[in-house]
């Protein structure tokens, strides 16, 4: 299959003009890192976290250089609670009024089951389920005391799809399906919305590092388009979630993808 050239970036809009957010793993060129810029350009002021300290500043200070005044940063393990807590302990100082979260952190890898260890396993679960469960829990405590916000998680859809060798991430990512419904529910007597994007493939630099060239080629052709997605593609939909025009929709799962079976 020819693949479909990727279309031309969109401009902001100013949809979430005025709103503050915090979104993790957002520092390099993937998911993360392109959700920042889009909420930036679309009037947002943003709070940027990483566990990679160095590569987390030089971030803030390329961002920082084309918005002014509208983008911070504190390093974050997701899987160390303290360090989650200082986090949004950050957010209320920097922002007072937390708008939105987006939950980006996330950790893969290739292993067939019967040559799993225990650390793959409970290291994938631990920065994917966990840290999103830690950082979902923070934000709805802050929400619900200054009422209301969005949380967008980031899931997968491997979470629905199996794929060989990647029991621990699929699992994983069903466990943040499950936890953006039911984290939904709850939250939505104090005014705060939890969605989820399920990306199919959205190429960026790490995962052309993690995985074979070989598997890359046939994820890339079970897409409908013949490529993979722009790391921005998938932002474009979480500044969806995140902003006003969705504001009838909790506890979703919104496929982010032209993955044919």
């Amino acid at each position: 299959m020819t693949g479909v050239e990727s279309p031309a970036y969109e401009p902001g809009h100013g949809l979430l003009k005025g709103r503050t957010a915090v979104i993790t793993a957002a520092a390099g060129a993937g998911i993360g890192g392109a959700t920042a810029r889009r909420f930036l350009e679309e009037g947002a002021r943003v709070l940027i976290s990483d566990a990679h300290p160095r590569r987390l500043k030089e971030h803030e200070a390329g961002l920082g250089r084309e918005f002014p005044g509208a983008v911070a940063a504190v390093p974050c393990d997701v899987t160390d609670e303290a360090q989650v807590r200082a986090l949004f302990e950050a957010a209320a100082r920097e922002h007072g009024k937390l708008d939105i979260v987006v939950n980006n952190a996330g950790l893969g890898g290739t292993s067939d089951l019967v040559d799993m260890t225990d650390e793959q396993w409970s290291r994938v679960l631990d920065v994917t389920l966990n840290g999103t469960f830690r950082c979902t829990r923070a934000a709805l405590r802050a929400m619900r005391d200054t009422g209301g916000g969005v949380i967008v998680n980031n899931a997968s859809v491997a979470g629905w799809r199996a794929q060989a060798g990647q029991a621990h991430y699929a699992a994983a990512k069903a466990g943040v399906m499950a936890l953006t419904r039911c984290a939904a529910i709850e939250a939505a007597a104090y005014g705060v919305r939890v969605n989820a994007v399920a990306p199919s493939l959205a190429m960026h630099p790490h995962l052309a590092k993690v995985t074979s060239a070989e598997l890359l080629q046939e994820l890339t052709e079970r897409e409908a388009f013949g490529r993979y997605a722009e790391p921005w593609e998938v932002a474009n939909v979480i500044v969806f979630l995140a902003s006003g025009y969705s504001s009838y929709m909790t506890g979703e799962v919104v496929a982010v993808s032209s993955q044919h079976p």
